[in-house]
């Protein structure tokens, strides 16, 4: 019951979006069936902010190898090339690789996007919480991200989303707004960086699946809303 509550919340904002659960089964699915992949052979990366409501969203990281991490506050990859060098070179032999990316935000049965209720809390709280801390500041016009060694992913992302800026704030919904801007960044690095280390994979293909998730209540099953599904030839690449 309180699924289906959430599928017309959930939907309201993100129309294409389906259970995160069952979004995994469809896409190993097509994996298999439309890209003859074998799943017990293939490396997952996950370039997913390292919120810990994250790591149940999808059933993923029960079927397939790893995840090798390589994003950080926000989803970025902060792992960058050496991390992408690093994972090509951690595929099982005559394998494939995986990689599952973008932002997450939450939702609660009020509607309000950019809260959830965490386990065990009482109060609702920010997810993600990088990035309503980034669109927090960006209200401030005086405001200027700088760069530290204390708080370099926090700052670093607030500079990516920085071209951004005048967008999510004329947006009728700015936590919406600043997290399709975040997956953008997201899906752009990642597709440079394997542009970039092509020649590290010993394998013919790498699947990308990108997209936003959305954290629910504690016990009810997350979304995910699917942006970008690829398989990619590396040989043509």
């Amino acid at each position: 019951m309180l699924q289906r509550k959430f599928d017309k919340i959930v939907q309201g904002y993100f129309p294409n979006a389906k259970d995160a659960k069952d979004t995994s089964i469809h896409y190993l699915g097509k994996m298999q069936l439309e890209h003859k992949i074998d799943i017990s052979k293939v490396l997952m990366a996950t370039s997913v902010c390292s919120d810990d409501i994250n790591v149940p969203s999808t059933t993923f990281f029960n079927v397939l190898f790893g995840p090798f991490i390589m994003g950080g506050l926000g989803g970025l990859p902060f792992a960058g090339q050496t991390g992408m060098t690093a994972f090509a070179h951690h595929i099982p032999d005559e394998g494939s690789a995986f990689i599952f990316y973008g932002p997450h935000i939450g939702i609660t049965l009020d509607g309000d996007l950019g809260k959830m209720y965490r386990p065990r809390q009482e109060e609702t709280g920010n997810s993600c919480g990088a990035l309503m801390l980034a669109l927090s500041r960006f209200h401030d016009d005086s405001y200027a991200p700088v760069m530290n060694d204390d708080d370099y992913q926090q700052m670093k992302l607030e500079e990516s989303l920085l071209p951004y800026k005048e967008q999510i704030l004329s947006s009728d919904n700015k936590s919406k707004a600043i997290t399709e801007a975040c997956y953008d960044i997201i899906d752009k690095k990642i597709h440079e960086h394997i542009q970039t280390c092509k020649n590290e994979f010993h394998v013919d293909t790498v699947t990308l699946l990108g997209g936003i998730i959305i954290n629910t209540d504690y016990g009810v099953d997350d979304y995910f809303d699917a942006r970008n599904f690829e398989v990619i030839d590396l040989k043509n690449l």
